[in-house]
């Protein structure tokens, strides 16, 4: 196994901590470690928790219980209050700080109960982008056991793949508010026209990317290499995007990178 070394650490770290809770969208990294950790210490000493909350798609909750069920995890289900929080929904740059806020508040009863650890799915590519929310949820306990055996993006996705993981080449999901720009209030009706757009896109075909939201105009990021077909579903794209509930539907031709509103914070910080 090529990252064989960094997956004996990995399963070293857990066997140490004894008993944990993982935070488990049923995205690629998530999952992997969730996967790791259920088979190292059994499902007695590890429990697999998503969090839901609007900012959660529908369909990466529904994916994140087919594999539950699938990998026979011990796994639940906790409800955040993100929303709640004027702080959050004000959409500042440090929207992500508040989210880990609720995170950690709905995890630490659990995992006071069963003495565990909170583990989360943070990578070392993860450290170089702004997110505020892993200083926050380190700051309360929770550690990020993939950074600490050494795992990029591109070793969990082949370690995953050499597993056998169905979620080796998942798309990323981030949750829905990434979508407004920031100082864009977050909104239960901006979070649904940005999941309803982007699940009507998948429909076509589309399974990488992301529908930014500007009021009435949506701004579309694929990857480079779609967006000839973006093109050739033209017609197909805008009827979608539009019974969404938007007006203007535009193509980013630099296409999808993630986190690329982050490029706005000096207007904000």
């Amino acid at each position: 196994m090529r990252y064989s070394q960094q997956l004996e650490r990995l399963q070293d770290e857990l066997e140490s901590l004894k008993s944990v809770v993982v935070a488990f969208s049923g995205g690629a990294d998530s999952s992997f470690l969730a996967h790791v950790a259920h088979n190292t210490l059994g499902p007695s000493n590890c429990h697999v928790v998503t969090a839901v909350s609007p900012s959660l798609p529908i369909t990466e909750y529904q994916d994140a219980a087919d594999l539950a069920s699938e990998w026979g995890f011990r796994w639940s289900t906790v409800e955040t209050d993100e929303m709640e929080s004027e702080e959050y929904r004000m959409n500042d740059s440090n929207r992500c700080g508040y989210c880990k806020e609720a995170l950690m508040k709905s995890l630490s009863p659990i995992a006071n109960e069963e003495s565990a650890t909170i583990l989360l799915g943070v990578n070392l590519d993860d450290l170089g982008d702004h997110r505020p929310g892993q200083s926050v949820a380190s700051s309360e306990g929770a550690r990020f056991p993939l950074v600490e055996a050494g795992f990029t993006k591109n070793a969990i996705r082949s370690t995953s793949q050499e597993l056998g993981l169905r979620t080796w080449d998942k798309p990323a999901a981030p949750c829905l508010s990434s979508r407004l720009p920031y100082g864009t209030p977050v909104t239960l009706s901006r979070l649904s026209a940005v999941e309803k757009a982007e699940k009507s896109l998948k429909n076509l075909g589309f399974s990488d990317l992301r529908v930014r939201h500007y009021e009435k105009t949506a701004r579309l990021e694929v990857p480079v290499s779609e967006i000839e077909k973006v093109l050739l579903y033209r017609q197909e794209i805008v009827k979608a995007v539009q019974s969404a509930g938007y007006l203007y539907v535009t193509l980013d031709l630099e296409g999808l990178r993630s986190g690329n509103l982050n490029q706005e914070l000096q207007e904000y910080d």
